[in-house]
């Protein structure tokens, strides 16, 4: 029997409800543009996220983008969470400020509903040079809206799999198996605590947010025969099966994991591993080229294995960082052609030439997984990257129908909130200060809402 909860407001309320909190920055003065340059003329605007290839981006692009193609680029960086919010600030609004920005996967069909973004076949039909077939199918259908059309191009893709000590399970005597289960991940952690002074079994994602701990979280309860909400858009986090997944997950991270669990994220999973402070590491694809990477101190010592299952044959995300256009910019055509450098196969030439292959944003284009100079140096672990993201099941990820795209987040827009509020109490649960129980049956009362808005459709 539901659950009685407040009747949500009606969605038009709440669009209205959002743009009044999306200009409150505006009216508060503190809204910080491009630094201060406005696009238009020759120049553009492109607003992304702070991450390491992303900078390596802005180094390059005025020594050769620039360069060949006489636009400037007007960079503004960001963390992640505050990109997402000074992005979603400009589309919401058709503000113009900003031509292109750094959209996933996730938003990308939500902006492109709302109208928010320039499609972008016709330019791809223009630009033959840039081969839109050359892209990894599953990174096509991801940036795809419900009107079939083209609306991102991707910077670069990731899946999510296995990361393991491979020295350490020889050394104790251990095998990995091809196509490990979770229970299996479960008792190599267990063997494996202790294995070197300080060292814990397995390090995995115990930080709030919805693209924190609720990525790896949801691949398992996807496996383990879970899912946000059934085909009638029923909330299920009260069901066994996300009840036996959750507890499994953190039971591994209090009893296997790492110090601190409840705080750490991809970041802090990344030091724990290259320190030798956990053996095995359950997170997303690009990771491994930062483990490979020349001054890594655990390059060569890693091994890789599929995302761990248990009801499904595959459990990996998909996930990307893609360039949109805004559907309001003032220089559109000068921004599609920064999108198809940034994202075509010139740019990944350039970084391999200036910076070694390994650091490629790779996960997106075949013919990186091709590229002889890629394969070599990114050997150790390019080959299981392709075929994760190829294995990606982006609308049939579990084993139950579901109303909405997505692996590790539900393709809606109220998933942001819902995802955070919940991720929270499951962090609480890592930490200690409540049980799964009680997590799970707060977390069920907040996706009860969200069902009262979509039952029936």
């Amino acid at each position: 029997m539901r659950t009685q909860s407040r009747r949500r407001p009606p969605r038009a309320t709440l669009a209205a409800v959002a743009a009044g909190t999306l200009l409150a920055p505006l009216l508060s003065g503190c809204w910080v543009g491009a630094g201060g340059a406005g696009s238009g003329g020759d120049a553009i605007n492109v607003l992304m996220v702070n991450n390491p290839q992303m900078v390596e981006l802005q180094k390059l692009t005025a020594a050769h983008f620039t360069k060949d193609t006489g636009i400037k680029v007007n960079f503004t960086v960001l963390p992640e969470n505050d990109v997402r919010d000074k992005i979603s600030q400009d589309f919401a609004n058709q503000a113009g400020q900003y031509d292109v920005a750094t959209l996933s996967n996730y938003e990308i069909p939500i902006y492109a509903r709302n109208g928010w973004l320039k499609e972008m076949d016709p330019y791809v039909d223009e630009d033959p040079g840039y081969d839109e077939q050359d892209v990894l199918k599953p990174m096509r259908q991801s940036l795809t809206g419900d009107d079939g059309k083209l609306y991102g191009q991707p910077f670069y893709g990731e899946s999510s799999f296995l990361m393991y000590r491979k020295d350490l399970l020889e050394r104790e005597g251990l095998t990995m198996p091809a196509n490990p289960t979770w229970q299996e991940v479960g008792e190599i952690a267990a063997k494996l605590d202790g294995a070197e002074p300080g060292m814990k079994g397995i390090c995995l994602r115990g930080l709030p947010g919805w693209g924190e701990v609720m990525a790896p979280l949801t691949t398992v309860v996807n496996t383990f025969g879970g899912t946000w909400f059934d085909e009638g858009w029923n909330a299920r986090l009260d069901s066994p099966e996300w009840r036996k997944a959750t507890k499994f997950y953190v039971d591994l991270v209090r009893e296997h994991g790492e110090a601190g669990a409840a705080q750490s994220g991809f970041a802090e999973c990344l030091n724990n591993t290259t320190q030798g402070k956990t053996a095995m590491w359950y997170d997303a694809t690009s990771a491994a080229g930062l483990l490979e990477s020349a001054n890594s101190p655990v390059k060569g010592k890693m091994g890789y294995a599929p995302a761990p299952v248990e009801k499904t044959e595959s459990a990996g995300w998909l996930y990307t960082w893609a360039w949109g256009i805004q559907n309001a910019s003032r220089n559109p055509d000068n921004a599609w052609k920064f999108v198809s450098w940034a994202s075509g196969k010139e740019y990944e030439q350039l970084v391999g030439d200036e910076t070694g292959w390994s650091n490629v944003p790779a996960g997106k284009r075949a013919s990186t997984y091709e590229n002889p100079d890629y394969r070599a140096e990114a050997a150790a672990f390019q080959e299981m990257t392709r075929k994760a993201i190829e294995q990606a099941r982006p609308d049939d990820p579990g084993v139950q129908p579901r109303p909405a795209p997505g692996i590790q987040f539900v393709g809606i827009p109220e998933f942001t909130d819902l995802g955070t509020q919940v991720s929270q109490e499951i962090s609480a649960a890592i930490a200690g200060r409540q049980s799964v129980e009680s997590a799970l049956k707060k977390s069920q009362q907040l996706a009860e809402e969200i069902s009262e808005e979509y039952e029936g459709r």
